[in-house]
């Protein structure tokens, strides 16, 4: 008689089957684990960015608030870069200065400031903007 095989003959092949499954299974979640932290990354920077954006259009309200305190100055609109080497320097500030006369001699001034990080045209906002654009406005008020 015979010695029989060690698997009977439907079985064969059954183990490679189930390897390239897993592989396949394995190399899909590896694509998706690198997929989300990459996206993870990306929020990360973009959330950074939009903190160092408000900072930015922080900085932009105290020098208006200063120009027309201090100095009785409002311009209409000035643009300038914040300062080299610093966190903030990829940054343009957009300063705009609106007065309103109220009822009696009362009169508000309404100040702006638009940080961005892609001015258009030397100021913001930047009406074409792309995916790693990053822009924050804040707006104070002013009464004589």
């Amino acid at each position: 008689m015979k010695p029989s095989p060690p698997f009977p003959r439907r079985a064969r092949g059954f183990s490679l089957v189930t390897a390239i499954f897993l592989l396949v299974v394995l190399a899909g979640l590896g694509v998706a684990m690198t997929s989300v932290f990459t996206m993870q990354q990306v929020e990360s920077a973009l959330d950074v960015q939009g903190a160092r954006a408000d900072q930015a259009a922080r900085a932009g309200i105290e020098w208006a608030v200063y120009r027309r305190l201090i100095n009785g100055q409002c311009a209409a609109a000035q643009s300038f870069a914040l300062p080299a080497g610093t966190s903030l320097s990829p940054f343009t500030v957009t300063v705009q200065c609106q007065l309103a006369t109220g009822p009696g001699s009362l009169r508000t001034w309404t100040l702006t400031a638009t940080a961005c990080n892609q001015p258009g045209g030397g100021a913001c906002p930047n009406p074409q903007n792309n995916a790693d654009y990053v822009q924050r406005r804040i707006q104070a008020v002013l009464s004589d």
